[in-house]
Formats: structure tokens, C-alpha cells, sequence
């Protein structure tokens, strides 16, 4: 484990850049942290945190200068590895026939250095790793981008008014899935980054800051941060028997009363990490000489989603509700072998409604008690 100062950061930014890659990072943009490309140091969220809770979002700032000292904004990595639209393959009129070419996942895939990945983040491409890189189905699109991405995860130093990754043990530490991790540390005195590879081309990337190796109270001092950022998380989620619990409720009352709250705007879908529910159109342009097969982004709590030729399977806002949580809690473990939530939180910030997901899995579990 090495030892930077923040000036380094900014060189580890060029060295990635040198390489290739399209290093996309944290920046503020319309008044929220957000992941896009980044050109250099100046472009990272310096001296920015953030406030959040149930429905509410603001920035606000920080005096130790702190680059990461935000949690998590409503962009995830999601975004990168499976865009919101792409085209799967297109039809071009040839006389009387059809010439007929690959989509988005024939194109060179660009290389990318995600920076600022967060614990939680780690294992929500974990299991999106499950969903598109398994056994018997691999989605090529998703694979090309897997493939030639490099990750770059930080360890939290803070948490924000929604987190419960601590509850999941899926933060704040990171544990593997990275190929380098840093861990932020600021005080009266000094401020510096400590950093560790986990792979071949992550220790590429360290050998060429030329960074002397930790101290053992560099060490001591980073991990005493994100100690004190697990110990700032008031929400948790008890995930002991929790499946089982909502198996058996499934016709519970209480779905009324939260679906009497949900608008059904599809945020939570929309913001979470982990969702990948999608639909495919076929569009064409107005001269009917070109025809292209597109998947874009969906949700279960679209009407539209789960309609069929027999009517709609899930009509009202309770049942999608329902499904929506008992498959991120329940029925995941089934499919993956793993629940489909990290602990990010934010669905509960992202909810217009505020609607809360760890307090309606209580809920449940305690027949309609709030907790």
C-alpha cells in the first residue's frame, strides 16, 4: 500500500488518460454529484458533500477540500456498462431486400477508468456481472464494456442520512472487485490518499506514481475513517430471514398502504444500481428505407411493462410495488444467489414519496408495524 498526495491523484487521472482510457469520474453538474468523463483534478467534486434523506437532495460544502467527501449522486455505473438505449441491429432497404447490420455491440469498445467507485457500487456490478455474464446467456454489449473498463474504487470516509451498506456488508470498506482502491483522508495537518492494487494493470498504474509505501499510521488513520463512517449510518436493513418473511406475506395488507404512497414514477428503477429491466421497439424512419431493433431502459412499474396479449399481469400500483421489492429482497436470491439491493440508498432519496425501502421490508416482516 503507497501513500499519494492529492497532486498524484491528478497525475494517476493523465497516466489512465496516456493509456487510453476515458477516465469518467465524479463532477458536479446541475447541482448534483454525477459520473461523466473527466479531463483532470479540477474537474472532481473538491470540497463538495452532500446532505440526503427520504425525498431530498442539496449539496453543500466542505472546508477540508475533500474530494470524495460526497456519498452518492443519482448516476451509477449502470449507466456505462448497459446505456439507457442501444441499438441491437439494423435493416437497410437494398432494392427489394434488406442489408442487415450488427448493433452497438459490433463497435470497438472504448476504454474506460471508472474513478470513484464506491463499496456498494463494487458489489452492484458484482451482480450485474451475474445477470449479464452468466452461464448460458452473455450479453455481448454488456461484456465489451465489462471487459474494458478499469476500476478505480474509494473507500467512504462519510455516509449519507440513507446508506445502510454497513447492515448488508456491502460497505464501507471495499473487499476485491477493484483494481485499485484509495481511501481519502483529510485533516488540520495533511492531505493524502492511501492506495493499493488489486490486480496486474492496477499495479501498472501505481508503479507509475512513484508513491512512497504507507506508514503504519497513514494506514491506521485511513482505516479509522471508514470505521467512523460505518458508525454514522442510522438506517439498516435486517436482512436475517428476511426472504422467508416476505415469501410469506405476500398478500399482506400493508402493499395497500405503500402503494396508496408510490406514484409509480420509476425512480427508484431508474437510480438503482442494479435494476436491468428493459424493452426492445422496433422503429423505423419516415422513408421506410431503414428499420433498426433498439433496447432502452424500462421499469416494473411501468403499466406498459408486464402487459400481454392477455391483459396486464400486474394492474395496479400495489403489485408492481410488490414485485419491485420482493425481487430486489427475495426473489434474487433464488436467481443469483444474492440479494439484488447494496445498501445504497438511493431509492429512498430518489423517491418523490419518500418511501423508504428498508422501513416497508420492516414493515412486512412485522406485520404492518413501522419501525
Amino acid at each position: 500500500m503507497q501513500s499519494i498526495e492529492p497532486a498524484s491523484l491528478g497525475r494517476m487521472i493523465q497516466v489512465l488518460k496516456v493509456k487510453g482510457y476515458c477516465v469518467v469520474g465524479p463532477t458536479v453538474r446541475d447541482g448534483a454529484v454525477v459520473y461523466a468523463e473527466i479531463g483532470g483534478l479540477d474537474d472532481l467534486p473538491r470540497g463538495v458533500g452532500d446532505e440526503q434523506s427520504a425525498a431530498s437532495y442539496r449539496l453543500r460544502d466542505r472546508e477540508d477540500g475533500a474530494f470524495f467527501g460526497y456519498t452518492l449522486g443519482p448516476v451509477s455505473w449502470k449507466k456505462f456498462l448497459v446505456p439507457p438505449r442501444a441499438t441491437l441491429f439494423s435493416a437497410i432497404r437494398n432494392g427489394r431486400g434488406f442489408d442487415v447490420a450488427a448493433g452497438n455491440a459490433a463497435d470497438p469498445p472504448q476504454k474506460m477508468a471508472f474513478l470513484g467507485v464506491r463499496p456498494c457500487e463494487l458489489r452492484a456490478l458484482e451482480l450485474l456481472d451475474k445477470v449479464f455474464l452468466g452461464d448460458d446467456v452473455v450479453d455481448p454489449l454488456y461484456k465489451a464494456n465489462r471487459d474494458n473498463s478499469i476500476v478505480i474504487a474509494v473507500n467512504c470516509s462519510t455516509s449519507g442520512g440513507t446508506c445502510f451498506c454497513a447492515s448488508m456488508g456491502t460497505g464501507p470498506s471495499a473487499h476485491g472487485g477493484y483494481d485499485i482502491v484509495l481511501t481519502e483522508v483529510t485533516g488540520p495537518d495533511r492531505h493524502y490518499l492511501t492506495v493499493d492494487a488489486d490486480t496486474a494493470r492496477g499495479e501498472a498504474i501505481v508503479q507509475e506514481l512513484q508513491a512512497p509505501s504507507a506508514t503504519p499510521a497513514e494506514i491506521e488513520e485511513a482505516e479509522a475513517a471508514v470505521a467512523r463512517a460505518a458508525d454514522m449510518q442510522g438506517t439498516r436493513l435486517d436482512i436475517e430471514g428476511l426472504p422467508r418473511a416476505l415469501k410469506d406475506n405476500f398478500d399482506h395488507p400493508h402493499w395497500d398502504e405503500v402503494a396508496r404512497r408510490c406514484l409509480a414514477c420509476a425512480n427508484c428503477t431508474m437510480v438503482c444500481p442494479t435494476c436491468f429491466c428493459s424493452t426492445v421497439e422496433d422503429v423505423t424512419d419516415l422513408t421506410g428505407s431503414r428499420a433498426e431493433r433498439r433496447r432502452r431502459w424500462d421499469s416494473c412499474f411501468s403499466s406498459e411493462f408486464t402487459r400481454v396479449a392477455g391483459g396486464n399481469i400486474r394492474p395496479s400500483v400495489r403489485a408492481r410495488y410488490r414485485q419491485w421489492l420482493t425481487h430486489k429482497l427475495e426473489h434474487w436470491v433464488d436467481q443469483f444467489g444474492a440479494m439484488g439491493c447494496v445498501g445504497c440508498g438511493r431509492c429512498i432519496t430518489w423517491c418523490p414519496a419518500g418511501i423508504d425501502i428498508t422501513a416497508e421490508a420492516a414493515a412486512i416482516r412485522n406485520n404492518g408495524a413501522q419501525v
